[in-house]
């Protein structure tokens, strides 16, 4: 029986290749307009309005200063979009102009777009949170982390997840457009339910248990939580957490080229 071996120089190429589909990946998101708006801009634009709407005491609807509280909230609110709205577009729109099978016929290892697409979302989340916060800091303040490695695993469990997701949508729906359509149908809803809209305390019943099973809001308040000292965020993260193993794995195999 004949075995064949892969050739070494192949292996050793996969590296460097997928080196530069990573590189050429962040350089498309410079000249993308649409995902730096809603990345870059969006979450900061809310944040000024929204946090500036409550005032600075905590009081029933707030148990801390709203200010706060919303400087906490929207990094989410980076991360959501990301996932949900920058990520789909851009994958959707590889696969209507046939850029998945270019890279498949040039010889990419199989995992290297999932990885690419994982590298350029956790980046979007770290530049879009890096400037929501260089914003807040001489606006509002910077809340202090009360648990810091809490909330580091928060938002990277909170990233992989809805990057994950952001992945698998741009590779199940048809076009561009339609992903752009679902990725605000699905991003808006979480955005005022979840993250950026009124406070829960001040929402109808059924709002509140409707939010309560958002995969935003739960990302939010694993993050918000340790953040600013109401609560260990550990039962939100374990639910973000399968998120992300099951929307990574049907990512990675929805983008094996």
């Amino acid at each position: 029986m004949t075995t064949t071996h892969e050739n070494p120089a192949s292996q050793r190429r996969h590296p460097s290749a997928t080196r530069r589909l990573v590189a050429a990946e962040l350089r498309l998101l410079r000249r993308d307009p649409f995902a730096l708006t809603f990345v870059l801009v969006f979450p900061v634009v809310s944040m000024l309005i929204i946090g500036g709407s409550f005032g600075t005491e905590a009081d029933e609807a707030f148990p801390v200063n709203p200010t706060q509280w919303y400087v906490a909230s929207y990094f989410s609110v980076v991360i959501g979009a990301t996932g949900l709205i920058m990520l789909p577009v851009h994958i959707a729109s590889y696969r209507e102009r046939g850029v998945l099978r270019r890279f498949a016929a040039s010889g990419f290892p199989r995992w290297s777009f999932a990885l690419a697409e994982l590298v350029l979302g956790l980046v979007a989340v770290a530049l879009g949170g890096a400037v929501l916060l260089a914003v807040a800091a001489p606006v509002y303040g910077v809340p202090p982390l009360e648990d810091p490695l809490r909330v580091g695993l928060g938002v990277l469990v909170a990233a992989v997840a809805f990057v994950s997701l952001g992945v698998l949508l741009g590779t199940v729906l048809p076009s561009a457009r339609a992903a752009q359509a679902i990725g605000l149908v699905l991003f808006f809803p979480s955005f005022l339910l979840g993250v950026g809209g009124p406070p829960p305390a001040v929402m109808s019943p059924t709002l509140r248990t409707i939010s309560d099973v958002l995969p935003l809001k739960l990302a939010t308040d694993a993050v918000r939580e340790p953040w600013l000292g109401l609560g260990v965020g550990t039962g939100p993260l374990l639910a973000v957490t399968v998120l992300a193993l099951i929307a990574a794995a049907l990512a990675a195999r929805r983008t094996a080229l």
